[in-house]
C-alpha cells in the first residue's frame, strides 16, 4: 500500500479517536452537571413540601443554592463547564447521529440540535452568574415572558396551546419510556453488577416518572393560558412544582415528585458512569 495512503489512514483514525475521547469526557462531565441541577431542584421542592418557600425549585434556584456554598464560585464555573460540555455531546449527536437503532434519523438529530441550545444557552447563564454579570433567570417569568409575546402574534393562541400539548406529549413520553426501561439502550449495562442494575432501575423509572409529571403539568398550564388568553397562566418549573402542594395530596405529593427527582439527578450521575457514546 501506498505510504501516502497509509499516512492519511492513520491520520484519519487518530481524529476519529480523538473526536471520540472529546465527546466521551463531554457527556460524562454533561450528564453530572444535569444530574447535580436536578438533584438541587429535587432537593428544594422537598423544602418546599415540608414549609421552606423561600427559594425557587428551579435553574435559577439550584444555581442560587449552588453558589451560596463553600467555593460557591468554583463550583458555579464546574457546573458550567459540564453543562457546555452536554451541549458538546449533543452537538456530536446532531451532526454524527446518537447511539440506538433511531440515532441517525433527521427527528433524533433535530431534538439534539434543541438540546445543544438549551444546554448551551444554560451553560452561558451560568458562567455569566460566576463572572458577576448575570445568571438564570427565573423560570416562572420567562414562562409567563414568553406566553405574552406569543399570544401577542398573529394565531398566537394556537401556537401557545400547540406548544403546551407538546409539552405535555413530552411529558407522556418521558413516563412511558422510564416505565419501559427504554434507558438501558443509552447505557453500557454489561458492565453492571447486578446491584448496580437495580439501582439504575429504582433511578431511572422513579426519575423518569417525576420529571415526566413535571412536564405533563407545565404543559397543561400553558394550554390554560392559551385557552384563556392569559399569559400569567403559564407556569415555570417552580410555579409548577408549587401547585402539586395545592392538590389533594397536599405537600406529600410534591414531596413525592421531588423525591423523583433527586432520582432522577442520582441516574443522571449514574449514566455518566456507563454512559455509550
Amino acid at each position: 500500500m501506498d505510504a501516502g495512503v497509509v499516512a492519511r489512514s492513520a491520520k484519519v483514525r487518530s481524529r476519529r479517536g480523538t473526536v471520540g475521547a472529546v465527546t466521551r469526557w463531554s457527556a460524562r462531565a454533561g450528564l453530572v452537571a444535569r444530574g447535580a441541577v436536578y438533584l438541587l431542584v429535587g432537593l428544594l421542592a422537598l423544602g418546599i413540601a415540608f414549609g421552606d418557600r423561600r427559594k425557587p425549585a428551579d435553574r435559577s434556584g439550584a444555581v442560587a443554592e449552588l453558589s451560596d456554598q463553600p467555593f460557591g464560585g468554583v463550583l458555579l464555573w464546574a457546573l458550567g463547564i459540564g453543562l457546555f460540555g452536554m451541549a458538546v455531546w449533543r452537538l456530536s449527536e446532531a451532526l454524527l447521529g446518537s447511539v440506538g437503532p433511531d440515532g441517525r434519523k433527521a427527528r433524533m438529530r433535530l431534538l439534539a440540535v434543541g438540546r445543544c441550545v438549551f444546554y448551551a444557552f444554560f451553560a452561558w447563564s451560568v458562567l455569566s452568574f460566576a463572572t458577576g454579570s448575570g445568571g438564570p433567570r427565573s423560570s416562572d417569568q420567562q414562562s409567563r415572558d414568553i406566553s405574552a409575546r406569543a399570544l401577542g402574534m398573529p394565531a398566537g393562541q394556537w401556537i401557545v396551546g400547540a406548544v403546551g400539548a407538546g409539552v405535555v406529549v413530552t411529558g407522556v413520553w418521558i413516563g412511558v419510556q422510564a416505565v419501559r426501561r427504554v434507558y438501558p439502550e443509552e447505557l453500557r449495562t454489561g458492565e453492571m453488577s447486578a446491584r448496580a442494575r437495580r439501582f439504575v432501575d429504582v433511578t431511572g423509572v422513579g426519575g423518569g416518572l417525576s420529571r415526566g409529571a413535571v412536564f405533563v403539568a407545565a404543559g397543561a398550564f400553558v394550554v390554560r393560558a392559551a385557552v384563556e388568553y392569559r399569559p400569567d397562566r403559564a407556569k415555570g418549573i417552580d410555579d409548577t412544582l408549587r401547585s402539586f402542594a395545592a392538590a389533594p395530596a397536599g405537600p406529600w405529593l410534591l414531596a413525592a415528585v421531588a423525591a423523583g427527582l433527586v432520582l432522577f439527578g442520582v441516574f443522571s450521575c449514574a449514566a455518566a458512569r456507563w454512559c455509550r457514546v
